[in-house]
Order: C-alpha cells, then sequence, then structure tokens
C-alpha cells in the first residue's frame, strides 16, 4: 500500500508536468507565435517522452501526443511561411 502511495505520487507529479507543459505549448500555439512554439517543442516532447518511459501513461498515448502536436506546429509554421 505504501509503494502504491508513492507512485501514485511520482505519476501524479509527472502527469501534472505534463498537462502543464503541453498547456504552454498551446497557448503558443493558438498566439500564433511560431518562434516560442519552435524552442518548447522540444522540451515538450521530451517531457512525453520520460511520462511515458517512467510508466505514468502507456507509450502509444505519448506517441499519440507528440504526433499531434508536432502536426499542429507543423500546420503552425506552413501557415507562417505562406503569409510572409
Amino acid at each position: 500500500m505504501r509503494t502504491n502511495l508513492r507512485r501514485q505520487e511520482r505519476n501524479r507529479a509527472a502527469k501534472a508536468a505534463l498537462r502543464t507543459t503541453l498547456k504552454e505549448i498551446e497557448t503558443s500555439i493558438a498566439n500564433k507565435d511560431a518562434t516560442a512554439v519552435q524552442s518548447s517543442l522540444a522540451s515538450a516532447v521530451s517531457v512525453i517522452g520520460k511520462t511515458a518511459k517512467k510508466g505514468s501513461i502507456h507509450k502509444n498515448k505519448a506517441a499519440r501526443k507528440e504526433s499531434r502536436l508536432q502536426r499542429k506546429v507543423n500546420q503552425l509554421v506552413a501557415g507562417q511561411k505562406t503569409q510572409n
């Protein structure tokens, strides 16, 4: 039971960090700030990977989140290039 509580705390902290990181990058995407998005993309992918590696989220969920995030960033960057 104590082990479960320790794991629960670790998982909760990892998921909270993941959600915070994703909200930050989603806000940057909504503001159409391409430079901020590209700089924070690497850290977001890193956080997603670490969370999956710890077992807090499933590896397929991590891959799905990374893919969707990358797709949004690519659309933003492509939109910026067409406007210039």
